[in-house]
């Protein structure tokens, strides 16, 4: 009887102890040390900076110096004209890049596809801006910028203008000089994707369409633009996402200035975080930033989805 016993208990222990469980467990230990470094370097991260965004805490202090203060730092934004004059930067600087960028990559995209030899070499050339250092750019565009030994006003000042503008130290031209920047930067990424989804397009179309008598500009808004909506939805969510946190070009051209002219949001996160110390208010403001970057993609997303149906 014991034996008959042990019998079963050993059947149901490899029926429990079975190829499906033994291939699931050597699974989850593949996908354990990403998933601990997403735990400990992104959920983490995310949650003591919304902890973070109800207190106090100064950064010199420690730990034992933070205490709660609910909504105070997100009460403390509203009279903040520094926040204030980032978020208006910010918008303008978004409202401006992507939809420039995104027609200039598109037209350009279109003559590369259509009009030119050894594309291989174009797409080349026009991707390196992308992938260099956004410091070495940076560099080349502050000497290009310079105000009396810059080639840009000395082109300006050879053609007739006696006063061209001081770009980068002008508080009415910094952000537009940024601008410029960032538009050049990421035209060969944005080109290459629209490359991607002009290969995608079906030359009967357009063979079709010079049957009936189209021209090329009614080819370009009647198929090329709509046969592209899908490439340029991800184009204008990723744009927008990378526009807001733009930092880096600010930071060392013009260090937010002159006169905060061209500070944004991530900039003034910074100069709080890094340099007043003050971690609580500025997980505060990149919490705003954070809810402001999911409302604008949402809206994108929900325009362009309502265009689809229509």
């Amino acid at each position: 009887m014991a034996t008959i016993i042990d019998k079963v208990k050993s059947t149901k222990s490899e029926r429990w102890w079975n190829q499906y469980r033994k291939e699931a467990i050597v699974g989850w230990l593949f996908l354990a040390p990403e998933a601990i470094g997403i735990i400990t370097l992104a959920i983490f991260p995310l949650l003591f900076s919304l902890f973070l965004s109800f207190t106090d805490w100064n950064l010199i202090g420690g730990f034992k110096e933070m205490n709660m203060i609910g909504f105070g730092n997100f009460e403390r934004m509203l009279d903040d004209s520094k926040f204030w004059k980032g978020l208006k930067n910010n918008l303008f600087f978004t409202s401006v890049t992507v939809p420039v960028g995104l027609i200039i990559a598109m037209i350009m995209a279109v003559l590369v596809h259509t009009k030119v030899y050894a594309k291989g070499l174009f797409k080349i050339l026009f991707f390196i801006p992308y992938i260099c250092s956004t410091v070495a750019i940076a560099a080349v565009w502050a000497a290009l910028y310079h105000p009396s030994s810059g080639p840009i006003n000395q082109f300006l000042m050879g053609i007739g203008f006696d006063h061209p503008p001081k770009w980068l130290v002008d508080s009415e031209y910094a952000i537009v000089s940024i601008m410029v920047i960032a538009i050049w930067q990421a035209l060969g990424y944005q080109m290459i994707i629209f490359l991607a989804g002009l290969t995608q397009i079906s030359e009967d179309i357009y063979e079709s369409a010079r049957i009936d008598g189209a021209s090329g500009l009614q080819q370009f808004w009647s198929i090329t633009v709509p046969m592209l909506a899908p490439t340029t939805l991800f184009l204008t969510i990723t744009t927008v996402i990378g526009s807001f946190k733009v930092f880096d070009l600010i930071k060392f051209l013009t260090d937010g200035g002159p006169n905060d002219a061209s500070t944004v949001l991530v900039y003034r996160i910074y100069e709080e975080g890094f340099i007043n110390f003050n971690m609580g208010y500025a997980s505060a403001m990149s919490w705003v930033l954070f809810l402001l970057v999911i409302a604008v993609s949402s809206v994108t997303w929900i325009i362009q989805a309502r265009g689809k149906r229509t």
